[in-house]
């Protein structure tokens, strides 16, 4: 019985007690722990040509006829017990949302001492003993492993009596970017919300899926209405997830541009190539004020304080 799920350390363990209980007399099994890693919007590439194959196994012959059935997949393979392929997923969905943190950590810090948060992660990763994957700054991490699996290694933490300080920082820092970005928007304003429109591009929580699972997009949207803006959203595929979560008030455009038009900002919060590639002049045009916040730092600051735009980002002046 092999178990693809990414599941608590012992949950296989309670599985094969609980079809011990139940199987034929004088039959056997084993249990084994194979998690996937499939990103979202690259399923099929990652499962014809996956970064490794963990297989936790409780004997050889199960551990045997896992490996034989993967062999067509070329790759590496970590072959190991039930519990530590349970841990490894976890392990490393928690490391990618520590980099997040990190990242996120790194551009609070750089807007208080006037420095660009993108050119220190740029030094940073080229040590080639950290690299700049995923050293990413932004509106924080969102979908349903990162904050999901960062949860619940805490919770296992606690079950076996480890206090995961690093992982409850880590979580903690996802939720300051977000109301960080939303602190921007309002000082902007001057605290005063009410009767200003807001163009939001982006509504996943990630570009290239239709997911609003934990996107920092219905945070940032529900604090904006709540203070009185009216916004008027655009993303390309999950306008229609993004009516079942969001506030009902909140419009949604057909277009980027129609989005912008007589806005009094424009918000970016998923780095869709679509949006890398908008004219920012044509787009300018639409907005009854020239105000960006880049929340993903997708657009070169310069470039745009050169159109006219008042330009904010993350962890940059």
């Amino acid at each position: 019985v092999s178990v693809k799920s990414t599941v608590p350390p012992g949950t296989n363990k309670k599985v094969a007690a609980l079809l011990d209980e139940i199987k034929p007399t004088g039959s056997s099994f084993a249990i084994a722990s194979v998690p996937e890693f499939l990103r979202q919007g690259q399923a099929i590439a990652d499962t014809m040509h996956p970064q490794r194959v963990v297989i936790g196994t409780t004997s050889d012959r199960a551990q045997k006829l896992l490996v034989d059935l993967h062999k067509p997949i070329n790759t590496k393979m970590v072959l190991c017990n039930v519990e530590t392929a349970e841990l490894i997923k976890y392990a490393a969905n928690s490391m990618l949302s520590i980099k997040i943190s990190f990242a996120n950590a790194m551009a609070l810090l750089s807007e208080k001492v006037g420095a660009d948060v993108e050119k220190v992660l740029d030094g940073v990763g080229l040590d080639p003993r950290i690299g700049r994957s995923f050293l990413y700054p932004g509106v924080g991490y969102g979908g349903s492993c990162f904050p999901k699996d960062v949860k619940a290694l805490i919770a296992i933490g606690k079950v076996y009596g480890y206090d995961f300080t690093l992982l409850k920082a880590t979580d903690a820092i996802n939720d300051e970017a977000r109301q960080h970005f939303i602190e921007k928007i309002q000082n902007h304003f001057h605290g005063e919300l009410q009767g200003k429109t807001i163009a939001v591009l982006g509504l996943s929580f990630k570009p290239d899926t239709d997911d609003m699972r934990f996107a920092p997009s219905i945070t940032i949207i529900e604090a904006l209405t709540k203070g009185g803006a009216k916004v008027v959203s655009y993303d390309p595929v999950a306008i229609e997830n993004a009516k079942k979560v969001l506030p009902k008030d909140v419009i949604f455009a057909a277009s980027s541009y129609e989005a912008v038009k007589d806005a009094d900002a424009v918000a970016v919060l998923t780095e869709w190539n679509e949006f890398r590639q908008l004219d920012m002049v044509k787009l300018a045009k639409g907005l009854k004020e020239r105000v960006l916040f880049d929340g993903r730092n997708i657009y070169d600051p310069q470039t745009m304080k050169d159109l006219g735009y008042t330009y904010y980002g993350v962890g940059r002046m």
